[in-house]
């Protein structure tokens, strides 16, 4: 088979982790870099054999069969409209379109152009992930009745677009806890949330910067299934050692270790085994840049992607949602949905037992 060519567009600070999973890619023989677009300062550091400034010779380039876009999210959905209507397959950061209107449009472009279209995250396809997923459509925990996810950090310091409207923590950060939760847990029907900017200057790129966009948020998800989901995120959270996801059965819990873009096991409690069962990461090394492993292996096989452009678009859609839900004071109704993946349940490898002492002495 022949190797897929890749065009990249955005040379900036996630470059480096796709560019490990495309040399990757070149060593298997499955995928090739062809041409990058950036800044001119970033010509040298790329490693392309093709460089340019205008994200335009990409799109137009009859060489690149894949646009990867790793741009800021105004420019997102602009950037793949193009690509897919020159009939390139297309693999996105995170988010897939700033707004319902544009992120439409990209899907009926796709179908149009019968070209895949993939957005992050990816943290479907970890391992640890699926068989979390597994697990639960299993009924290793009993009827899912609630969950909760958590990812956060300080805040970045190199880009002023975290801070503005197109930006905030919620379009970085919550996207994560919210497209893990759905992938766990099925569509949202319902979002309410409160958001706020609790440090309201910050020093970016040697400069201060009034920040414009929420750097905190506390975000609650109604599942169709019945179960309520809680996301804390924001640019507010210095560190942190609980479970990156923990959802709740009638029968056992099970939390996943680490965070979901990079998982460190899970553990799963059963009311029938009386005690905790860790188990470790089956794929320490494994990338949160994936996806594009991904769409390529399907490109080559003429398979289908398992992460959805529908998927991406809920997810959109409770984010914009939650925003709207602080600023009105009261839940929101979520109009799209989508099918969510089943996953085979897979070997769990042995497990280290950690019993309950507060029960053994009750």
């Amino acid at each position: 088979m022949k190797p897929v060519r890749i065009g990249v567009i955005g040379c900036g600070n996630v470059f480096s982790a796709y560019r490990a999973t495309i040399d990757k890619l070149e060593l298997r023989g499955l995928a090739q870099l062809v041409i990058a677009c950036g800044r001119e300062k970033q010509r040298t550091s790329v490693g392309a054999k093709h460089f340019t400034t205008n994200d335009r010779e990409v799109i137009a380039n009859p060489g690149v069969d894949l646009v990867l876009i790793l741009t800021p999210p105004s420019e997102h959905a602009r950037l793949a409209r193009e690509a897919l209507v020159a009939g390139k397959h297309v693999l996105m950061e995170k988010p897939l379109a700033t707004n319902l209107a544009d992120a439409r449009e990209l899907i009926e472009t796709a179908k149009r152009s019968r070209t895949h279209l993939v957005c992050a995250p990816f943290t479907w396809l970890s391992p640890t992930f699926q068989t979390i997923a597994a697990r639960i459509q299993a009924g290793d925990i009993g009827r899912s009745c609630s969950a909760r996810a958590r990812y956060g950090w300080s805040g970045p310091w190199w880009s002023e677009w975290f801070y503005r409207g197109q930006g905030g923590c919620i379009f970085d950060l919550g996207v994560y806890c919210i497209t893990s939760l759905v992938g766990l847990l099925g569509p949202v029907k319902r979002v309410s949330a409160l958001t706020a900017t609790a440090i309201p200057e910050r020093d970016v790129d040697g400069r201060k910067l009034r920040v414009e966009a929420e750097d905190t948020a506390q975000v609650v998800l109604e599942f169709a299934n019945g179960a309520l989901g809680a996301v804390t995120t924001g640019f507010t959270m210095q560190q942190y050692r609980n479970p990156a996801l923990e959802v709740y059965g009638a029968s056992g819990v099970i939390q996943m270790l680490g965070d979901d873009w990079d998982p460190e096991g899970y553990e799963l409690w059963q009311n029938e085994a009386g005690a905790w069962q860790l188990f470790k990461e089956t794929e320490p090394d494994w990338p949160w840049t994936d996806g594009l492993r991904h769409l390529v292996e399907c490109v080559q096989r003429g398979e289908q992607p398992i992460i959805v452009p529908e998927h991406a678009f809920h997810v959109l859609e409770i984010m914009l949602k939650a925003r709207e839900s602080s600023a009105l004071g009261r839940a929101l109704p979520i109009e799209s949905t989508f099918t969510a993946p089943r996953f085979e349940s897979a070997k769990t490898g042995p497990a280290h037992l950690m019993h309950d002492r507060t029960r053994e002495h009750n």
